[in-house]
């Protein structure tokens, strides 16, 4: 007969209450994220912006401060000898089977592994003491029945304007509305264009889920409709008009709108989730296309995102044979970048010296891609994703790759046997530098898309002026064009706050002698700019000066720069809308549906 092995039971008591400390402790992080999200509403209610934003900046930096609160707790009861490798094995079983029945096992999970590496060497970063793979399934997590994921409409019933409106006011917003039955009643006929004129099947309905999506000024209300086996995703946007007032502002149907409006360039949303993984889920419906690491991300579940994709590279990097290269561009002072070409994405590496006329330090580089990760990005700043420790196969790098890493960053490089360690990098994803675009549209004699990529350049730069953020460096070579063709900036080693910019004219030469000079005769502060001299750097093309001046002449004065700094310091908080202008209600001169403007696709350059 033969005998079955069973494992012995678990008998550590420290692996056990270290299992249990280290819950309470994602439970605590999860319970205040919930809260932050919760009083997301009555922000938005209150037309608290300055309250909203700086909750959203703080909510970000919860997961660190709980993932350190448990390591100080677990350093300061255990001593090292006391954690032996069978204590760290136990230790994940114990935590696997309090997360029975938990409505977050991932984040809980991914929580476990922040708090183990910052305790282990990296020696130890294997399946036996923390989770490379998921272990707990996410399928299927029962809400609360008063708190259910997504509510279900069934317009058939009671009408179509019947439903919306119950979709409305199911919210519960403690504002009133302008005239929520006309804009019920324009949504309506929106939505009978979108759904078209299909008979109706016995199933057709709406799906909604429970929480709206809060961020900067606006609340979304996400949801689909389902008819058949067809299903019409569909967002609708809810904003104060300028009585304090809430109106329904568009409805957003498009995919490209859709995926725009969850884009990486974006502020996270906030969100009140019992389970997250079942707003992924319903999310990846809606944005099939989108990976689930952006969607977690987008969400405010940041961490988990970037547990996520790690996980994605390492299948891409198993499946795949090319090798890292340097990124193609014009290779910057301050930043070292990578590439896998078959991968979207580009590895970033400070360096550890920086030619004139740099004056910057690591730490202050850092203390910028910071800034940007707590900032409002108003859909013209890629986020990024930072981590320490990366190995990457050696044999994947080209020489002139590991040359350029040893000669510009020797600190941030480790050799490890068939491994390369590069000790701090930041990802992004990946675009193609403005500078190229342009080259590449004008020596294809696409003057369309030159001008595209000005309006959009420019665009870009008022609405991080919006965000009160200067580029500082705002050569072209610093913008990237992404796949939707909007342009994007992503080199924040010179960004400032416009606050902190002193915006000046040139001050006319006294004497010929001054004018003829080739050093200023006028003296410069550290943070002065003059706004003129903007064009010697930037509209050396006849092409782009054209289309530059017919569009973005303003940001060659003084005045622009001025008087969005004091629109600023006044307390003004600018509306930059995440869909276009043309589709907003207020736009329309009828409800009828619009005809959508097709974004320029970068692949338009060779296929049109």
């Amino acid at each position: 007969m033969t005998q079955v092995a069973f494992p012995k039971l678990l008998s550590s008591q420290i692996a056990f209450d270290i299992a249990r400390t280290i819950l309470d402790g994602f439970d605590k992080h999860y319970r205040l994220f919930r809260q932050t999200s919760q009083t997301a509403k009555r922000h938005f209610e209150t037309g608290a912006w300055t309250i909203a934003q700086q909750a959203a900046r703080e909510r970000i930096g919860f997961y660190d401060k709980r993932v350190q609160e448990c390591v100080q707790i677990l350093e300061d009861e255990y001593d090292n000898g006391e954690l032996s490798d069978e204590v760290w094995r136990e230790l994940k079983l114990h935590y696997i089977g309090m997360l029975s029945g938990h409505k977050q096992p991932e984040l809980a999970e991914t929580f476990f592994n922040s708090v183990c590496c910052n305790i282990l060497h990296r020696t130890y970063f294997h399946n036996d003491f923390i989770f490379v793979r998921p272990v707990v399934s996410t399928e299927y997590i029962e809400t609360e029945e008063l708190a259910p994921t997504y509510r279900v409409y069934y317009p058939a019933k009671d009408g179509l304007h019947f439903a919306l409106k119950r979709i409305v006011t199911n919210f519960q917003l403690d504002c009133p509305f302008a005239n929520l039955d006309r804009d019920i009643s324009t949504v309506e006929a929106r939505l009978k264009d979108i759904f078209g004129n299909q008979p109706l099947e016995p199933n057709h309905q709406i799906q909604v889920l429970s929480s709206l999506f809060f961020r900067n000024k606006g609340a979304y209300i996400v949801g689909k409709g389902i008819n058949g086996n067809r299903e019409y995703p569909f967002i609708v946007p809810i904003l104060h008009n300028r009585h304090g007032q809430l109106i329904l502002d568009t409805v957003l149907f498009d995919h490209e709108q859709i995926t725009i409006l969850f884009s990486f360039t974006r502020a996270y949303f906030l969100v009140d989730m019992e389970v997250p993984s079942a707003y992924v889920q319903f999310l990846r419906t809606l944005l099939p296309r989108k990976p689930r690491s952006e969607i977690y991300t987008i969400l405010g579940l940041q961490k988990q995102g970037k547990t996520l994709f790690y996980r994605d590279y390492l299948q891409h990097l198993k499946h795949s044979s090319d090798r890292f290269e340097i990124a193609p561009g014009i290779r910057g002072l301050v930043m070292l970048v990578f590439a896998l070409p078959s991968f979207p994405y580009v590895f970033k590496v400070i360096k550890d010296f920086f030619p004139p006329p740099k004056e910057t330090t690591r730490a202050q580089i850092k203390e910028k891609y910071l800034l940007v990760k707590n900032h409002d990005r108003v859909g013209r700043m890629a986020d990024t994703l930072e981590y320490s420790n990366v190995a990457f196969p050696l044999d994947r790098f080209t020489e002139e790759l590991v040359a350029e890493l040893m000669h510009f960053a020797p600190s941030l490089v480790e050799f490890e046997g068939d491994r390369i360690i590069i000790r701090h990098l930041y990802i992004e994803r990946r675009m193609v530098p403005l500078n190229m675009f342009l080259t590449n549209a004008e020596q294809a004699g696409k003057d369309a898309l030159i001008e595209h990529g000005i309006v959009e350049y420019g665009n870009a730069i008022k609405e991080l002026v919006a965000a009160n953020i200067f580029p500082g460096d705002m050569l072209y070579k610093n913008f990237g064009v992404t796949r939707h063709g909007r342009v994007v900036f992503y080199d924040y080693d010179e960004i400032e706050y416009i606050t902190d910019c002193n915006f000046r004219d040139i001050p006319e030469a006294r004497n010929e002698e001054e004018e003829m000079s080739a050093e200023p005769w006028y003296s410069i502060g550290k943070h002065d700019v003059f706004p003129e001299q903007f064009g010697r750097f930037l509209l050396g093309n006849a092409k782009i000066r054209k289309y530059f001046m017919q569009h973005h002449a303003d940001l060659l004065t003084r005045d622009f720069w001025q008087g969005r700094k004091q629109r600023i310091l006044d307390g003004h908080i600018e509306d930059v809308f995440p869909y276009p202008q043309h589709i907003r209600f207020c736009n329309q001169t009828n409800t009828t549906t619009p005809a959508a403007q097709p974004p320029i696709y970068l692949e338009n350059l060779n296929n049109e």
